[in-house]
């Protein structure tokens, strides 16, 4: 059955059609409940498995780390799991996401909520994300120049991006941009990009 309606809609208006995903990385495993209209809502996308499998660790223990794009919140979920101490953000446009991460995750001191939610003192020292390419390029640039403008001095943002859906000229665009921009690993046209300030 089709629904209609888009991920990156605000208030999906289609029918509900519940589902689950399961997640199992060799530190953590879960069994996430999700929603027609929600990103990668029967499987667990690729990209997303692929940053997980393959993020660095982080030299300090972080203290607010950000799920940019958190969808029914797989990424938050496994950040609540590696960094216990941390605060975990997850943003997201879309409200039956927002809802569906709140249910994923865990912890008291998460806070899953829309954008403009987060208080505008926040700076990140960890940004996981696999953005959402298909908001158009355009878009996309305005939300990574939004939330990477958030990354603390010496944090670091880690975005897994399709080859065929742009990556290589969003890293181009990045590093016009002033960021420091390596391309960690690569994997089945997926691209894992580490972003920093210039030092």
């Amino acid at each position: 059955m089709e629904t209609n309606g888009h991920y990156f809609d605000q208030e999906p208006i289609s029918t509900q059609l519940e589902g689950a995903v399961q997640l199992s990385l060799p530190d953590f495993s879960a069994t996430f409940v999700t929603a027609s209209n929600v990103f990668s809502w029967k499987k667990l996308d690729t990209g997303t498995k692929f940053l997980l499998l393959n993020v660095p660790k982080p030299e300090a223990p972080p203290k607010n780390v950000l799920d940019l794009g958190c969808g029914y919140g797989p990424i938050a979920a496994v950040m609540e799991h590696r960094f216990p101490s941390a605060k975990v953000w997850g943003i997201d446009v879309n409200r039956r996401a927002i809802e569906l991460a709140k249910r994923n995750t865990r912890s008291e001191e998460t806070v899953i909520c829309a954008p403009d939610e987060v208080p505008e003192d926040i700076a990140f020292d960890l940004i996981w994300s696999n953005p959402p390419i298909r908001i158009g390029k355009e878009n996309l640039k305005m939300v990574l120049t939004r939330w990477l403008g958030r990354l603390h001095f010496s944090g670091v943002a880690y975005l897994v991006i399709n080859k065929n859906l742009g990556a290589d000229s969003i890293q181009k665009w990045l590093e016009n941009e002033s960021w420091e921009t390596s391309r960690l690993k690569s994997l089945k046209g997926y691209r894992l990009l580490e972003v920093k300030h210039h030092v």
